[in-house]
């Protein structure tokens, strides 16, 4: 009678104390590429007085649509080129990431806090808070967000704090929906039902139970919501609608720049191609964070 043969685990023995989710991701390159994309558009937006090699508003109209130094005619202190009044057009990229970032974040994360209350408050309670709340969230998905927010900026005003409020308080549809999803299979559990025999009252169970079960989901639609957030206020500062002029935007960028695509094409392209990978990279971590709070999808 032969031995049973010994499994081997192929993992490295370095690396068998990690998780395989994060081992799964270590291996990803486009994860990494994503996330050191994002990581470098976070530090210039943090540090871009540091960063930005001049003033974002200084203005310098004998430099004015200057292309960029690789280029013919380039200016050697303008690696981007200028703008139409002579700007400098990559300080401009890094102090509009500063903005698209906190809009961003902000946006997200209000629309996650609400999200996340009505969310618990539907799936959990049940009944007519159940269905009033849901309504209301087919009301406003009835809407298209981005014409909801230009209604309000409208009425309200522009404003980068009005951008933020109006963006998180149209964004919390997506939240809502998939915490009552999850609320509605967690509270059946024997944990909810030992919670309630114990005297614990509704909002301790919300709060204390169910809460940290749904944070997972909640990280990853909140991942995927900053990159909305970020291409809607790009959308409202194209139109003339988000924040003030004398902040920097990608989307001002792109409106500046859009007459001036026949012959000056950095102007547009460069913001363009800022904004384009930025959510890209937002949205590829998303599914990051996704599949690191579910190794099983990793398994093949």
């Amino acid at each position: 009678m032969t031995a049973p043969t010994p499994t081997t685990d192929p993992t490295p023995p370095a690396a068998r104390g990690i998780p395989s989710g994060v081992r799964a991701v270590l291996r990803n390159r486009l994860a990494l590429a994503a996330m050191a994309v994002l990581a470098a558009m976070a530090l210039a937006g943090l540090f871009a007085p540091l960063v930005a090699p001049h003033d974002p508003n200084a203005q310098d109209l004998l430099a004015r649509l200057r292309p960029p130094a690789w280029l013919d005619g380039g200016a050697p202190g303008h690696l981007l080129g200028t703008d139409q009044l002579g700007r400098d057009l990559l300080s401009r990229l890094v102090y509009g990431a500063r903005v698209s970032l906190l809009v961003g974040l902000s946006a997200a994360l209000l629309a996650g806090v609400i999200g996340a209350v009505v969310g618990l408050v539907s799936g959990f309670l049940g009944g007519w808070p159940d269905r009033v709340l849901m309504r209301l969230a087919d009301i406003q998905l009835a809407f298209p967000s981005i014409l909801l927010a230009l209604a309000i900026v409208g009425f309200v005003g522009s404003g980068l704090w009005t951008v933020i409020l109006v963006l998180g308080g149209t964004g919390w549809v997506a939240y809502a929906r998939v915490v009552r999803s999850e609320v509605l299979s967690l509270r059946t559990r024997d944990f909810v039902t030992e919670a309630r025999a114990i005297g614990a009252g509704d909002l301790a169970i919300m709060r204390r139970h169910l809460l940290p079960n749904v944070m997972a989901p909640l990280a990853t639609i909140g991942t995927l919501q900053v990159a909305a957030a970020i291409v809607a206020e790009a959308s409202l500062s194209y139109l003339g609608l988000g924040v003030p002029k004398e902040i920097v935007t990608w989307g001002a960028m792109l409106s500046d720049g859009q007459l001036y695509l026949g012959t000056s094409w950095w102007i547009a392209v460069f913001p363009g191609l800022a904004l384009m990978c930025t959510a890209l990279a937002i949205n590829v971590t998303g599914d990051v964070l996704r599949d690191v709070a579910d190794p099983k999808a990793y398994r093949r």
